[in-house]
């Protein structure tokens, strides 16, 4: 830009130099310094107001704005998959731990199940069908050797209020989680 109005000034000042008789009497028209000033001129002009009156970002706004948005809505869906699958995760191991402390197989299970809806409740997860299996077969195994029980822990994690076209309204989690059982415990 810089370059071009120094091009600008030397050719005003060639004109303005020139003698006027030279340039009334010239039949080839302006003089070359003359033509070079007024297509400088021009060309400013046209590139300072090239985008007055177009479209074209309003239309640029209107493609990409609905593409931004449906990265953002895919990106909190993927989230709250991602944060579902860890809330139970989480209760799964909680109830694990809570039915590895119990004595029979039935309280083993109750406990399991009691405690994974408390821990879903807490954690803001409403599952709409809740299953908790236990493998408490562990149980049977003689005092004084390794054993464990297992918890697997199933729910729907609910979409809805996101609005993505083609997304499932819900999605079906499972976790399973293992707890030791004390080899010192009492045998009923």
């Amino acid at each position: 830009m810089t370059a071009c109005r120094h091009a600008l000034r030397r050719s005003r000042n060639a004109v303005d130099l020139a003698p006027p008789a030279q340039a009334k009497h010239n039949a080839a028209g302006p003089t070359p310094a003359a033509r070079h000033s007024s297509s400088l001129l021009r060309r400013a002009r046209r590139r300072a107001g090239s985008d007055r009156g177009s479209a074209a970002p309003a239309l640029e706004l209107i493609i990409i704005t609905p593409m931004i948005l449906l990265i953002v809505l895919v990106g909190i869906a993927t989230g709250r998959a991602a944060t579902g699958q860890s809330k139970v995760d989480q209760a799964a191991a909680a109830a694990a731990r809570a039915a590895s402390t119990t004595h029979t197989v039935t309280e083993a299970a109750t406990t399991a199940r009691t405690i994974a809806q408390r821990d879903l409740a807490d954690r803001g997860i409403d599952c709409t069908d809740l299953i908790v299996d236990v493998d408490a077969s562990g149980m049977a195994t003689p005092a004084g050797l390794p054993a464990h029980i297992t918890v697997t822990v199933g729910c729907t994690v609910s979409y809805t209020g996101l609005g993505i076209p083609g997304w499932p309204g819900s999605r079906h989690v499972t976790a399973a989680a293992a707890s030791p059982l004390d080899p010192h415990r009492e045998v009923p």
